[in-house]
């Protein structure tokens, strides 16, 4: 490879990894843990990434004698929310939100992807692309953690955004359902944790 265009790899990819420190200032509905504050979606791809690290013992598929590909499914938990940059973060229990969310981040794709070299590009995009599909192993437990995460952090700041905005039993339960695909042991565990908040008057019933 000759100069110009090791340099002209190395220039997309600096331009990539500039863009995505905007990820930092994508706020979400999740207060964090002290609840100071709101988390931002680059501190929730940190966050449920180490959960990969730490929980992948109870993937679906290592429970059923296979190991998943642990590294390619950590590639999905850091990049799947970097579309947030352009699309913004869909509170989850925004029907309205919901309608051309897809739409707005399949656009935002398109163009931060492109930024990368071609190779680095077509890579990260479709492992986006798989995180949303939810149909191989590593993705659903990706996506398991990703809504496992907000329920531990709605739960540990004593159900305030869960209360602020209404959000029920059922509702919880509904948004949770991926967890179960991608790992049954978080899925109970994940149930008994929202059946304490009920409990507890954290969470409507």
């Amino acid at each position: 490879m000759d100069h110009g265009a090791d340099y002209d790899r190395l220039s997309k990819q600096i331009e990539f990894i500039v863009e995505i420190d905007n990820l930092k200032q994508v706020l979400r509905r999740t207060l964090t843990v002290n609840a100071d504050r709101n988390e931002n979606s680059a501190e929730h791809s940190w966050h449920i990434a180490v959960m990969g690290v730490l929980l992948s013992e109870y993937a679906a598929e290592r429970e059923g004698g296979r190991e998943i590909d642990l590294l390619r499914a950590i590639k999905m938990m850091l990049v799947h929310d970097i579309v947030e940059i352009d699309a913004g973060d869909t509170y989850c229990y925004d029907e309205d939100g919901a309608k051309d969310k897809l739409e707005r981040e399949t656009r935002a794709a398109d163009r931060i992807f492109a930024i990368l070299p071609a190779d680095q590009a077509a890579e990260l995009r479709a492992l986006w692309d798989e995180f949303e599909a939810a149909e191989t192993a590593e993705s659903k437990f990706a996506n398991a953690l990703d809504r496992l995460q907000a329920l531990l952090l709605n739960y540990h700041v004593g159900g305030r955004t869960w209360q602020k905005h209404n959000v029920t039993h059922r509702q919880v339960i509904w948004r949770a359902q991926p967890i179960q695909a991608g790992s049954p042991r978080l899925w109970e565990y994940a149930k008994a944790l929202v059946a304490d908040a009920v409990a507890k008057g954290l969470l409507r019933e």
